[in-house]
């Protein structure tokens, strides 16, 4: 995205910067440049070491602790869950002071909560480290990134989104086999303490320069009727009202039902037949396929009205769990609709971050979009313990499959009433504006 044509880039940089800094000052003033390239890197380290290390390791910090699987995935999990829970303050901290303090603080919290785990002496304080790093997660992750460039690029934030998305989707690519390496050479504590300065040495300064530029008024990126700042009063009732209720029940649904399909597939796969080494390269091209679906968003956004992009996009998700639930076979098949799958899980991810843009703007979007995530994210953390459950309580992941189908045609049911108004065309209006006056926006 040029930056001619971004709000970001029309607010200038302090004056005391050197066109011709050289060293680390010129790396600084890169970043400081574009919020967007930043919060590029940013976000695919983050992830990395964050969340992504964390699957390769497990079976290491087991055999060298004795801690069991499940005593540590459940700190994991708790993390995940601590992180939804803090993105609601995050949020609304983000929509008053920008996201300069929250994201570096955020970072420098994060290496010290990996530290902790790396030096953990017993599952306690794992735990406790990991609980510690759950609240970094909501102040560096997803959620602030898209508040962030939502507020800097509007109105042409979807680009921006769709940018950060499609670059965090490689963290899995980079991390997991760095990991790997890295744990061929170094115990997994030590895996952790390179990972940390590596969280470090990238996120802090990134966030710390890039991010501080001015953070524009709620008044500066109007648009259209919803533009205007939003008070406390009129923000509950949008998160009482009957849209944002069923927009929140619907998308913690189907996420639910997407990431117990993800973590579930292996184990679905084999039960059809595939060996283990086909179906983890079945799970692979689920994650090229995120790519792809995302690639493909910004064109489905400028076709669609957004209760209609949101029911397809649900519907369609629903559709490739009933498919890996009922084929039997052949085995390409049914990797051919895991890669589908894969597709609907990575527009998903951008389906959320401009389902509140879309529907009430950006004035209040952190703290909208973080009470928004906090029950998706929560469901994201237990699909995994619950999956397996159901699969076992139901006799077979064919059946387990079943039941996650029903959970996703509910929730693009619970999607038909997610648009706030029903007059007008109800065209998408944050694409709309990559090509149209901020006056034509909100047709719904």
């Amino acid at each position: 995205m040029p930056d001619a044509a971004d709000p970001a880039s029309r607010i200038r940089a302090p004056a005391g910067r050197a066109a011709g800094a050289q060293g680390p000052a010129r790396y600084v003033s890169r970043a400081a440049g574009s919020p967007l390239a930043a919060l590029c890197v940013t976000e695919i380290t983050s992830w990395g070491v964050l969340y992504y290390a964390f699957p390769v390791l497990a079976p290491a910090i087991t055999h060298d602790t004795g801690w069991s699987t499940s005593a540590i995935m459940a700190g994991f999990s708790a993390a995940l869950i601590v992180a939804a829970l803090g993105g609601i303050p995050v949020g609304r901290a983000l929509d008053r002071r920008g996201p300069r303090a929250l994201m570096t603080g955020g970072s420098v919290l994060a290496v010290l909560a990996i530290l902790g785990v790396a030096a953990a002496p017993n599952l306690w304080c794992f735990t406790a480290a990991w609980l510690l790093a759950g609240v970094a997660m909501s102040a560096v992750l997803y959620q602030p990134a898209f508040a962030a460039l939502t507020r800097y690029y509007a109105p042409h934030h979807l680009g921006a989104l769709t940018t950060v998305t499609l670059v965090a989707g490689l963290a899995s690519t980079v991390f997991a086999p760095l990991t790997d390496a890295l744990s061929a050479h170094l115990p997994w504590r030590g895996v952790y303490v390179v990972l940390a300065v590596v969280l470090a040495v990238v996120t802090v300064p990134l966030h710390l320069f890039a991010l501080r530029r001015p953070w524009p008024s709620p008044e500066a990126v109007m648009d259209g009727q919803r533009g205007r700042s939003r008070d406390r009063g009129a923000m509950s009732a949008t998160v009482r009202s009957r849209p944002f209720l069923l927009l929140a029940a619907a998308l913690t649904l189907s996420a639910f039902a997407m990431f117990a399909v993800t973590i579930n597939l292996i184990p679905l796969l084999i039960s059809r037949g595939a060996d283990a080494s086909i179906a983890a390269w079945a799970l692979g091209l689920g994650g090229v396929g995120q790519v792809t679906g995302r690639l493909g968003y910004r064109a489905l956004a400028r076709r669609t009205s957004v209760r209609v992009r949101t029911v397809w996009i649900l519907a369609m998700s629903a559709a490739t769990t009933a498919a890996l639930a009922t084929i039997p076979g052949p085995i390409a098949l049914l990797i051919t609709v895991a890669f589908l799958a894969g597709m609907m899980r990575g527009i998903g991810t951008l389906l959320q971050a401009t389902a509140v843009s879309d529907r009430w703007g950006t004035a209040s979007y952190g703290a909208l979009s973080g009470i928004l995530a906090a029950p998706i994210t929560t469901a994201t953390a237990i699909s995994p313990f619950a999956g397996a459950a159901l699969a076992a309580a139901l006799g077979g992941y064919p059946h387990m499959f079943l039941v996650l189908t029903a959970a996703a045609v509910f929730a693009a049911v619970l999607a038909a009433g997610t648009a706030p108004g029903h007059g007008g065309a109800g065209r998408n209006r944050a694409a709309a504006l990559e090509a149209r006056p901020a006056r034509h926006r909100d047709r719904e």
